[in-house]
């Protein structure tokens, strides 16, 4: 620990078949970072023709999923009837609240050359009080871009550097894509409770700390800090509103209520969850056990 970077995060691997995602929380060290409670990076992944992502129907729970590509495209279908095939520059937010089933594949025309996946999918624990809300789906372009010559950031989720976001946010929530070129630096705003970096490409620094590529390293509150690059690199910026109440994650489920994530492993064992329309002939069963898991 110093007075700049408190944590370290390295991720693990999963191996989906077709690509790899490294995931860096929830561990043993750390469950959330604001309202983040699962951060996964994946890619770049370039899948030759007719390979492709499949992931097929599975549930959620008490949380909000939210989807960022910096290559490619995904099909998206949930139990509520949305679709829309997310690409660069566009944030989907899935809300499950109650319970929601998704599916996200790649879309039909894509299969069909080498495709290339490279991106970002996050979950959001929703706070006390909120957690079962109805399910929601939104996706927004428009986002605001704050740049110069040597810097492009784009605020996917809440207010940082000045601008704000439209996307819906549930507990105070910080989110953002940031690309510097060589030379390019851009100071980090110290108002969150909590706030992480991920270095996903290239190389960068924090007041002269390098970054070390795809660990989320969580930075020290209220302190201002100035991000850096002397070569070019991406680097994603998350964080947000601590939470008091602990919550439990198992495998798609996230609560403040063990009891509860223990009724949606019934219900989703029994078929009481929602189907998707349009991607209803698959779906992940139950497993024994989950990859995902929150401790104690």
């Amino acid at each position: 620990m110093n007075d700049v970077l408190i944590q370290t995060l390295r991720p693990v691997t999963h191996n989906l078949g077709a690509f790899e995602v490294r995931r860096a929380i929830p561990t043993r060290e750390r469950t959330m970072v604001g309202p983040f409670i699962f951060v996964d990076q994946f890619g770049p992944s370039h899948l030759p023709p007719g390979s492709a992502m499949d992931v097929r129907p599975h549930p959620h729970i008490n949380l909000a999923t939210v989807t960022w590509l910096f290559e490619g495209a995904i099909d998206h279908r949930d139990s509520i009837g949305s679709y829309a095939t997310i690409r660069p520059g566009q944030v989907n937010l899935m809300t499950a609240g109650r319970g929601i089933v998704h599916s996200e594949r790649s879309p039909a025309n894509e299969r069909l050359t080498t495709q290339t996946l490279y991106g970002m999918q996050t979950w959001l624990a929703l706070p006390d009080g909120r957690e079962e809300i109805d399910p929601a789906f939104e996706s927004r372009a428009d986002l605001p871009l704050i740049e110069d010559s040597c810097v492009q950031a784009r605020v996917i989720m809440g207010s940082l550097w000045g601008k704000t976001a439209p996307t819906t946010q549930y507990a105070e929530t910080i989110y953002a894509e940031i690309v510097l070129a060589p030379g390019g630096a851009l100071p980090i705003d110290s108002e969150a409770d909590e706030r992480a970096v991920m270095l996903v490409g290239g190389e960068a620094e924090i007041e002269g700390i390098p970054l070390e590529p795809y660990a989320l390293v969580v930075l020290a509150p209220g302190k201002a800090l100035k991000l850096t690059s002397a070569s070019g690199g991406r680097v994603m910026l998350l964080g947000g509103e601590a939470f008091a109440t602990p919550r439990h994650v198992w495998w798609n489920f996230v609560s403040s209520s063990r009891e509860r994530i223990n009724q949606a492993k019934q219900d989703w064992e029994q078929g009481r969850f929602p189907q998707v329309p349009g991607d209803s002939d698959e779906f992940i069963p139950l497993p024994r056990i989950a990859t995902t898991v929150s401790y104690p």
